[in-house]
């Protein structure tokens, strides 16, 4: 298969792919399949595939690194733009919640803290998505880059809007950071550390790390919760899977994709050398 009709279907499978969520939870509001609060439900599944989404857009660029696959690089704009309109649709839902009164919705923005920052983390990424295109990227030239580095501090707003909206129960929201911090660090890390496997270990342990201490700030600053009793529940085999645990497995599959995807183009490799060797002639 060529590369261009290689990067056709991976573009196709993406769209599909992207637009299953929306569909499945159609599906569930007219089977009446979204609880007693069906609006509040739908809110929060748009909510957590913005962040998915996020969190996906962003690990293409250190998948594309360590996989050395270029056609990954041709979905990273689709996946983008998926995560502003599951953000709208997000905004959306809950402006329907309001019964479309836009004074009291604006009100609520302006009054309620993770409602504020949660509607400029949608203008962020409504401003990077619209941007997106080839002719807004040939039109702003250098300041295109600049502009779209707007999505760090988005994700960062989406995930703080996560934890508070969240309230008691930040399992989801610590995963999301714990990644996220994983995301960071691999940008911190000098190139040929993070495309090794001692690189992705040291990342594995940064980002347990950093998602234990999210725990624990938020829990100990909302809460009031000895980091102890956190830590010793995080080491209690009979909780397990916690939040860290979560970010750790995912680490740790992110090597043994690494590993298999490796191992697969070095046998692959060898196989071509072994064929060339006995099939043409060397004189």
């Amino acid at each position: 298969m060529s590369t261009q009709r290689l990067i056709f279907w991976l573009r196709q499978a993406t769209l599909v792919l992207l637009c299953l969520p929306a569909l499945h939870l159609a599906w569930r509001w007219y089977a009446d399949d979204l609880g007693a609060r069906p609006v509040t439900e739908a809110t929060h599944v748009t909510g957590d595939w913005t962040v998915v989404f996020l969190l996906c857009s962003l690990a293409l660029t250190p998948a594309r690194a360590a996989l050395g696959w270029m056609p990954l690089v041709q979905i990273r704009r689709r996946i983008g733009v998926a995560a502003a309109l599951y953000a709208g649709l997000h905004f959306l839902i809950y402006v329907a919640d309001q019964k479309w009164d836009l004074v009291v919705v604006a009100l609520e923005i302006v009054k309620r803290f993770y409602l504020t920052i949660g509607f400029v983390t949608l203008l962020m990424l409504a401003a990077l998505a619209i941007t997106s295109t080839n002719g807004w990227q040939r039109r702003l030239k250098r300041n295109w880059k600049r502009l779209h580095w707007l999505i760090y501090p988005a994700a960062v707003l989406a995930l703080l809007h996560f934890f508070i909206q969240s309230k008691a129960n930040v399992g989801e929201p610590t995963v999301a950071a714990g990644l996220f911090a994983w995301l960071m660090l691999w940008r911190l890390m000098p190139a040929k550390l993070s495309a090794s496997f001692l690189g992705l270990f040291l990342l594995a342990i940064g980002a347990t790390l950093s998602a234990f201490l999210f725990e624990v700030a938020w829990y100990g600053l909302v809460n009031g919760i000895n980091p102890m009793r956190l830590l010793n529940a995080d080491i209690d085999p009979d909780l397990f899977p916690r939040p860290v645990h979560k970010v750790f497995v995912a680490s740790l599959a992110a090597i043994a994709l690494v590993a298999a995807w490796r191992g697969t183009a070095g046998l692959k490799r060898l196989w071509t050398q072994r064929y060339i060797r006995t099939t043409i002639p060397t004189s």
